[in-house]
């Protein structure tokens, strides 16, 4: 059923939650293998075993803060963001940074994935929601996201859609190539 909203709770990734993304993930997903790590160590995180890439995001989460979001509909983990300060994202400060708007130390939705049978539910449009309203908490003047636009790229995408953004009140700062804008939500007035 198309455009059916769930009722869903967002929770950050703490280590008490980590089995849940486990989990969500699955053994043998798209996300199986990355972790999450792309946009930390680029394509490197192919050389990685999936092991390792988990075993590596894990640490993260252990260290603190929480790396993301998750969304649950009852108990089942249904959606995973990633949202994290720029500053945490090497490979993407390193590979995107000239082309970003300015240096501000934003925070960025990187990537989703959502369970097979939940997806067109509305849980990406929450865990928007919710990484907006975590990075304020974490006094963050603004949020930026790299998502693809459909109409320029057949590409599939783990980094939402341009239409998903934009109907949440983000706005086009940049372009990193035609197809991917890099969007921003403003928190602040410094954040615009």
């Amino acid at each position: 059923m198309r455009n059916s909203r769930l009722p869903l709770s967002i929770l950050p990734l703490t280590p008490d939650l980590f089995p849940a993304l486990v989990d969500l993930f699955g053994s043998t997903g798209p996300c199986q293998r990355c972790w999450c790590m792309y946009w930390r160590i680029g394509a490197g995180y192919k050389k990685n075993s999936p092991a390792s890439n988990q075993s590596a995001l894990r640490k993260i989460v252990r260290q603190g803060p929480p790396p993301g979001l998750l969304a649950f509909s009852d108990d089942l983990p249904v959606g995973w963001c990633q949202l994290t300060p720029r500053s945490d994202l090497p490979w993407l400060e390193h590979s995107w940074h000239l082309q970003s708007p300015d240096s501000a130390p934003v925070w960025c939705i990187s990537c989703f994935y959502i369970r097979i049978g939940y997806r067109k539910k509305g849980v990406t449009s929450a865990l928007i929601a919710g990484a907006l309203k975590y990075a304020k908490r974490a006094h963050a003047f603004a949020v930026e996201a790299y998502p693809l636009d459909p109409s320029l790229s057949p590409s599939a995408t783990s980094t939402g859609y341009v239409s998903t953004f934009l109907r949440a009140g983000f706005k086009i700062a940049a372009h990193h190539t035609p197809s991917r804008p890099i969007l921003r939500y403003a928190l602040s007035s410094k954040g615009v």
